[in-house]
Parts: C-alpha cells; sequence; structure tokens
C-alpha cells in the first residue's frame, strides 16, 4: 500500500457512477452533476447494487460491522470516505478490494470538536466539576483547593492534525510546558516532536497525558501496565482517541488505589456495557465517544463531501488520502 496522491480517473463518457452517501444529496450544497449520489446510512437494504457503487462515504458512528458490510462487494469502488479522523473500522475490509482504491479521512471535520471535548476533560476532572454535580443534587457545598491546568505539565501523545489542535486550545491557560509525541520524532515550529518509544522517559515529567493517536498496530493497548506505571502519581490520564489505546483492565488498578485519575471519551469496550467495573471505578469521568459528535460536523462534512466529488467528477486528486489500496 501506498499513500502517494493519484488522479482519480474521470467518469467514462455518458456513465453516471454511483455515490453513496450517508447524508441525503439534496442537504449538501455544491455537488456536483455526473454522478448518481444513492443514500445509504447504514440500513438493512441498500440503495442499489454494492457493484456499481465508485464513490463509498461510510455512514458516521454506525461501527465496523456496518461500514464492512457493503465493502466486499464494491468492485468498482475507487474512493473510499470516512466521516471520521480514524479509519481503523474500515481497514479489516481493504484485503478485498480491488488495487487502486483510495482511501481518505476527515481530516478538517473533527479537529475542533475533539480538542474542544479534550480540554473539556481536562479542566472538569481538575476542578472537580463531577463532584459538583453530585455534590448539588445532594445540596452539599463541595469547597475547598482544587488543582488548576495553569503551570501543570502536558504530553499528547498522537500529535496530528487534531493533537495540534489540542495544543492551540492549551495555550491560553499557562501549562508549564507542551510535550508532543507521534509514531516518529520530526521538528515543527512550535518545537519538537518525540518518538512513541520515548514515553518512558517523558511520561514521568507529565502531570497531564492526552491521548489523541490513532488506533493501529502501534497503538493498541498502547496504554498498558507498564505505560500507567511510568506516570507520575496523581496524573491524569485523557483519552479521546480509541478505546483499544488503552488496556482498560491495567487501568482500573491505577484508579481504583486512587494513584491515577482518568478522563475518556472512549472505553474499550465500547460502548460501556452496564456493570462493567469502569462506570464506577474512583477518579474517571467518562463521556460516551461524543468527541467529534458536535454541531460543527455536519457543516463540515457536508463541505468536505462537496468538495470530495468536485474534484473526483473532475478527475483531480481527492484529498486526506491516508493511503491507496494494491
Amino acid at each position: 500500500m501506498t499513500s502517494t496522491p493519484a488522479a482519480t480517473p474521470a467518469p467514462a463518457p455518458g456513465s453516471a457512477p454511483d455515490v453513496w452517501l450517508p447524508i441525503p444529496a439534496e442537504e449538501i450544497d455544491g455537488l456536483p452533476e455526473g454522478l448518481n449520489y444513492r443514500f445509504w446510512d447504514g440500513g438493512r437494504d441498500y440503495p442499489a447494487d454494492p457493484a456499481n457503487c465508485a464513490f463509498y462515504v461510510v455512514p458516521y458512528m454506525k461501527g465496523p460491522q456496518v461500514a464492512l458490510r457493503p465493502l466486499e462487494h464494491m468492485s468498482a469502488v475507487r474512493v473510499v470516505q470516512t466521516l471520521s479522523a480514524g479509519i481503523d473500522h474500515v481497514e479489516p475490509g481493504l484485503a478485498r478490494l480491488p488495487a487502486g482504491v483510495r482511501l481518505c479521512n476527515a481530516k478538517g471535520v473533527h479537529e475542533a470538536s475533539t480538542a474542544e471535548l479534550a480540554l473539556a476533560l481536562v479542566l472538569a476532572s481538575l476542578r472537580g466539576i463531577p463532584g459538583f454535580v453530585h455534590g448539588q443534587d445532594k445540596e452539599e457545598w463541595r469547597s475547598g483547593f482544587y488543582p488548576a491546568l495553569a503551570d501543570k505539565s502536558v504530553l499528547v501523545v498522537g500529535y496530528g492534525s487534531i493533537g495540534a489542535a489540542i495544543e492551540d486550545r492549551l495555550e491560553p491557560f499557562e501549562c508549564a510546558r507542551v510535550v508532543r509525541v507521534a509514531r516518529s520524532a520530526r521538528t515543527t515550529g512550535r518545537g519538537p516532536v518525540h518518538a512513541l518509544d520515548e514515553l518512558p522517559a517523558l511520561l514521568p515529567e507529565a502531570d497531564i497525558v492526552i491521548l489523541s493517536t490513532p488506533l493501529n498496530a502501534s497503538t493498541q493497548g498502547l496504554v498498558g501496565a507498564d505505560f500507567l506505571a511510568a506516570m507520575r502519581d496523581g496524573a491524569l490520564l485523557v483519552n479521546v482517541a480509541r478505546g483499544a489505546v488503552v488496556d482498560t483492565q491495567a487501568l482500573l488498578p491505577e484508579l481504583e488505589s486512587g494513584r491515577l485519575h482518568a478522563a475518556l471519551d472512549v472505553t474499550d469496550p465500547e460502548p460501556l456495557p452496564e456493570g462493567h467495573p469502569l462506570w464506577h471505578a474512583p477518579q474517571v469521568l467518562i463521556s460516551p465517544h461524543v468527541g467529534g459528535s458536535t454541531s460543527a460536523f455536519l457543516p463540515r462534512a457536508k463541505r468536505l463531501l462537496a468538495g470530495q466529488l468536485s474534484r473526483f467528477a473532475a478527475g483531480e486528486p481527492v484529498r486526506n488520502l491516508v493511503l491507496t489500496t494494491g
């Protein structure tokens, strides 16, 4: 597989390639003519023969079972477009596709919303907001001193576009420092980005560890017993990445002992089932995977699709290319 951009072949004269959209075409401004738009949001029945689909927009937040169901039948597909930043829910089906299919993600759609939630989880956890809500329910005045974000050291693990957006929002809060980590080391205008293999030296210095990394072979279970043991006492772990980046069974004893705090927008398993011990573990705040599910999503997703399909119809290279099958 390669991620080298390639032009999309223009539709043959007189043909009208099928495009499967999880948003009705009439609700998206700027879609090009010359394409046959089919609405499918993961329902039981397909809108047309999957074998005729040339551009497949994966239904959003419907899980891998829905995402993959038509994929193996899409013998003519040329572009697979997710509406999520991550692609882990469609990767298992890529081996069944013909060579040359371009997989694109939704870079530019989720950065602001996910970064907002990361900051909200940090502030809520540090300043004791969940306890205040419980106190209000019981008419208890829970005054006292609480940790501030100011002067804290923050480690961002996964420094792509979402990680950079998180740093944007941390900047006004007077953190002592923000340390960046990605799969491989590089230098940015803001400073160095460290490689994943440097984590053992970086974790003990961080008050807050924010996970915004994609889920792949190198990050599955990344936050295991050794990772957690390297975190300093009282540190806060925030996960806005994927649940499986964290080993839940390794995290639970760290929470139950009171040594670490956590704020999790994603969990493993997910959705978190009734009766799971993580629900009632001490010092944990859980939100139900809503990092990208905000009022900003739909307008940005529509703009992304209009732009991508305009390029596709014109035979121009599509953007946000993650990989090409082959």
